[in-house]
Order: C-alpha cells, then sequence, then structure tokens
C-alpha cells in the first residue's frame, strides 16, 4: 500500500505517453490501457528504458466498448489491491460519423462515456485505496474546445447533423460536467477521492490528423510538445499544491474558470442520468 498506483487511458502516444513516462520517473507504478497488447508492450519497453523504472504494466482495454471496460476493470482489480491515481487521459477526434462498437457515435462514446464508466467501475477500489492523510485521485483531460459548446440533449449523438469540431467540443463540455457533478457526489459520501479536469494546452499529438491540412501546416509549428502537454496531467495527479481541490478546472497548471456552461447544474445531473442508461449502471 505504500506504492502509489497510477492507471493511464491512452498512454501508447502524445500526451498520455508523455504522462506515463513523467510519473515513472516519479517512482509511482503506472497502469497503462492499449487496444493492442503487442504495441503496448513496445511502449511499456519504452518507458523503462527511459525512466529506469520496471514498474510499468500494460492492459489491453477498448474503450469503444463497455463490455471491454468492465472486463478491464473486473481484471484490474484481481491484479491491483489499490489504486491511486485514475488519469482519463484518453480521447478522440473524427472528422465523420463513427459508431462505437455498442452503436454509439464514437467521440461521445470515447471521450466521455468510457471514462464516465471506467470511473464508476472503479470508484470502490479509489475509495478503499485513500488514507486519511492522502486522497485518491481523479484527473481527466478536457480541452479549452468546451467553451463553444452546449451539451444538445436533443440530439446528443449527431445523428440528424453531424460536425466534428462539434462532437468533440460537446465531449470536452461532458468531461467537465462530469468532474464537477462527481465531485459533489464524493463529497457527499465523504469519500477521500477529489476529481479534477484540465485543459494541457494546444499539443501537437495525433488528434488533430483529422483536421483541415491547411490548418495542420500553419499550426503545428506553433503546438507544443507532448512532453510540455503531459505537465499539467503530471501536477494534478502528484502535486501536494491540490490535494484538497476538488471540482475544478485547470488550464496547464493553473486553476481557473471554465465556461458558463459547465457550472449547469441541471445538465451535470441530466448527462449523468442519460450516462447511466447508455452504459447499465
Amino acid at each position: 500500500m505504500n506504492e502509489r498506483i497510477c492507471l493511464i487511458t491512452g498512454a501508447t502516444n502524445g500526451i498520455g505517453k508523455e504522462t506515463a513516462i513523467g510519473l515513472a520517473e516519479k517512482g509511482m507504478r503506472v497502469v497503462i490501457t492499449t487496444r493492442a497488447q503487442e504495441l503496448g508492450e513496445r511502449v511499456q519497453r519504452e518507458i523503462i528504458s527511459l525512466t529506469g523504472n520496471p514498474k510499468v504494466d500494460v492492459m489491453v482495454c477498448e474503450l469503444s466498448s463497455f463490455i471491454s471496460v468492465i472486463s478491464f476493470c473486473n481484471e484490474f482489480k484481481r491484479r491491483y489491491e489499490a489504486l491511486h491515481v485514475l488519469l482519463n487521459n484518453a480521447g478522440v477526434w473524427e472528422s465523420k460519423r463513427r459508431l462505437s462498437r455498442d452503436g454509439v457515435e464514437m467521440t461521445f462514446a470515447v471521450n466521455h462515456l468510457a471514462p464516465f464508466l471506467l470511473t464508476n467501475c472503479l470508484l470502490d477500489l479509489l475509495t478503499a485505496s485513500a488514507t486519511t492523510e492522502r486522497a485518491s485521485r481523479i484527473v481527466t483531460v478536457s480541452s479549452t474546445a468546451h467553451k463553444r459548446a452546449t451539451i444538445d440533449f436533443d440530439d446528443i449523438e449527431g445523428k440528424r447533423q453531424f460536425n466534428g469540431i462539434r462532437a468533440y467540443s460537446q465531449s470536452k463540455l461532458a468531461n467537465i460536467l462530469f468532474t464537477k457533478h462527481l465531485a459533489k457526489l464524493l463529497h457527499e459520501s465523504s469519500a477521500n477521492i477529489t476529481a479534477n479536469c484540465l485543459h494541457p494546452g494546444v499539443v501537437n499529438t495525433n488528434l488533430f490528423n483529422f483536421s483541415p491540412k491547411a490548418f495542420q501546416f500553419f499550426a503545428r509549428p506553433f503546438m507544443m510538445t507532448p512532453r510540455k502537454g503531459a505537465e499539467a496531467s503530471i501536477y494534478l495527479a502528484t502535486s501536494s499544491e491540490v490535494e484538497h481541490i476538488s471540482g475544478e478546472y485547470f488550464n496547464k497548471k493553473k486553476l481557473t474558470h471554465s465556461s458558463k456552461a459547465s457550472y449547469d447544474e441541471h445538465a451535470a445531473e441530466l448527462l449523468w442520468e442519460r450516462s447511466v442508461q447508455y452504459v447499465g449502471l
């Protein structure tokens, strides 16, 4: 129990991979998810080589499948007796409307429903791993893109009209509404768990591969490196400065206000109810 264990989704590239490296450098046991075992093991070897920390594990989880997420959580709890930090990092940006394995629009499924389900399935382990001196932590990577969004509860999957940027922005707003409502529920239950979310900065990752070529050509040279973008996730996962902060949104490492829509408690409650219906909790 003296060993700090962190689970990171989407850690085979980009911000997630750099976050895993940073946490491994701090001596934590890091568990990364991957869709392909071979890829995960290659990244695992790389992180161990770079950090000298052999405590890097890899587990397969397909975030676009509810069954896969649930199976993963059951296996995680079989393997590990504790979980101190859950870092919901994985995200997608789809240029065209695609469906997940459960028939849900992919952006909404992976960016919101997957962390919603994963977090709820692991809450008991996070609760049991907390001590009176040290809270467990849930960190979710959002984006400043949330500021252009509202949750369209009449067409949350973009069935009538799909726009990739709108779907992504809505999913990032969903991340914040989820975080704020989760923090409220955790406080009411007296669980010693904090939940916060962040905008890492505009980072040069594979997420922008589907954006217009002209945008990529002009914007990529000015984007942050994944290493720099990982700093906020590492900060929220480890810093004593945020030990007692919960339900907040950080821009990089600075606590800041999110959009007006992200403080809509009714929308947060309705999104939670809809999410429960989707994942079958």
